[in-house]
């Protein structure tokens, strides 16, 4: 396969003999049925279920011409497997039996994972996949997949693992716990796959059962199966480190947008169960300016700042550092630049390192210009907390006043000012970060996420004593560049009793 024909296809084949053999197993087959594997790639799983039943019935499709010509060479002589070259998610033919209820027992498959579409192509996806994320191929070939499938019949699956909290893939969430019993889900790093780089941090096995009764799939429990050291413990689960979580479909179902929750925690996923109130009711979370062109319009106080190599340094003469709402506009003549609060995880707050281009002429362009983004512009020199949309191991919160934000931040503006110095305490503990991990286990904090976090306002003194150390921690770290952890673990305590973890 060329680097051309990957980027289409994105086909990456099974060759983990430890994830094809418990894949098989989990299909639980007989010999009797008929499967299907939607796209066949070099025939790993016809391999492996024939070793075990010669005689049973195949339909397989690829798309890959080349994939397909192997294919129909390597089965010519087997009457009992079909090979089809066609693209299985407008597949007509397929769609027909699919409206008949399916017609497969059972479907396995390691679907391509971002496959590129063409503009036209996109746009009859969404038409045939209304509501459904289109632009993640895999999470439309699982959702064909069970409507192609019998009553009863089974379909195991290896994908990533972000169908499982993504915002995005809510209606796939939906679909499947209202129209499957998921039998199990094993969750391992993408690194267990030999040699491939797929860009996710997890994959997941998913074996699951078509079952069109509603009550009979909310009452179903499924086990969320995760903490493998090895790929070959996929087939030991009774090992003491492997953590087994248990999950009632009609529980995860009544989670806010169908998430699956699955720390074990369950003080954690009781406040977000049951929240009163969120980050989104408290405050306005949105995302912030990108120039179009940082090359030209951004710059840097000196080179010696992180990631500045490509970018000039600029005329600190010619910066406004007292900035508005006044100046969303553009500066007047005598000032060109404004401050910027960049991405990077950092705690409480971030130098005026980075700055940018802000005559009117300027604030012109980016408004006009296709590749900028002059968004949210009302919070621009706004007093707010600037989130990282990606952290690393926690996330962080650093304070914003007077200054821009870019695209890489999500700013968070509390509606009640009082509560910022203790909202810029709570996104730095360690209780927002287990709370944001299990709403979204990755690493993406994008708004949509940190909305969802439960928020607790504590005592009055206990709020004024959060926000007196707070106010301390941001004048040290103004003055010195650090500050005393004293005033950090005494918020982080208090926070702790708060919430209970």
């Amino acid at each position: 396969m060329t680097i051309t024909e990957n980027k289409i296809y994105q086909a990456y084949y099974t060759k983990s003999e430890p994830i094809t053999d418990y894949m098989i197993q989990l299909l639980n087959l007989k010999g009797t049925e008929t499967v299907f594997e939607p796209c066949a790639g070099n025939g790993i799983f016809i391999d492996h279920i024939l070793n075990q039943f010669n005689d049973i019935k195949i339909e397989a499709f690829e798309l890959n011409h080349d994939s397909f010509q192997i294919l129909s060479n390597k089965y010519a002589t087997h009457q009992n497997i079909k090979i089809k070259q066609t693209d299985t998610l407008v597949d007509i033919d397929l769609e027909l039996f699919c409206s008949m209820g399916g017609k497969y027992d059972a479907v396995i498959a390691n679907p391509p994972y971002g496959a590129w579409r063409t503009v036209s192509e996109r746009k009859k996806l969404k038409k045939i996949y209304h509501g459904f994320y289109t632009k993640e191929s895999y999470s439309l070939f699982l959702y064909k997949s069970i409507v192609a499938l019998k009553e009863g019949g089974r379909l195991v699956f290896i994908i990533p693992d972000t169908y499982l909290n993504l915002h995005r893939h809510k209606e796939l969430r939906k679909y499947i716990l209202t129209k499957t019993k998921i039998k199990e889900i094993a969750l391992f790093p993408s690194s267990y796959f030999p040699n491939v780089n797929f860009g996710y941090a997890n994959l997941s096995i998913i074996a699951l059962e078509k079952c069109t009764d509603s009550k009979s799939c909310a009452e179903n429990e499924l086990k969320v199966i995760k903490g493998y050291q090895s790929v070959g413990e996929l087939n030991h689960k009774d090992l003491k480190h492997i953590k087994k979580i248990v999950l009632k479909q009609s529980d995860v179902l009544a989670n806010q947008d169908h998430a699956f929750l699955t720390t074990g925690n369950t003080k954690i996923h009781l406040q977000i169960q049951n929240a009163i109130q969120t980050i989104g009711d408290l405050c306005d979370c949105i995302t912030g300016f990108y120039s179009g062109n940082d090359k030209e319009f951004l710059k840097v106080r000196h080179k010696k700042i992180r990631n500045s190599k490509r970018y000039e340094t600029v005329d600190l003469t010619k910066i406004e550092f007292e900035c508005n709402s006044d100046m969303t506009n553009g500066l007047n003549q005598d000032k060109e630049f404004v401050p910027i609060v960049k991405g990077g995880n950092k705690k409480y707050y971030k130098p005026d390192n980075w700055f940018m281009k802000w005559t009117k002429k300027d604030v012109e362009f980016y408004k006009k210009n296709k590749k900028a983004r002059f968004q949210n512009s009302s919070f621009y020199f706004r007093k707010g907390i600037a989130v990282p949309m990606v952290s690393s191991t926690s996330i962080t919160g650093a304070l914003i006043e007077n200054r821009l934000f870019d695209q890489s931040i999500v700013g968070v503006f509390p509606k009640d000012k009082t509560l910022i110095y203790f909202l810029l305490c709570f996104f730095n503990s360690p209780t927002c970060n287990q709370l944001i991990r299990t709403i979204n286990p990755s690493t993406n904090n994008s708004s949509n996420y940190i909305k969802k976090i439960p928020i607790l306002i504590p005592p009055k003194n206990e709020l004024n004593k959060i926000n007196k150390n707070s106010v301390k921690i941001l004048q040290e770290i103004q003055m010195s560049g650090q500050y005393n952890l004293e005033y950090e673990n005494e918020n982080n305590k208090l926070i702790t009793d708060l919430y209970g973890f």
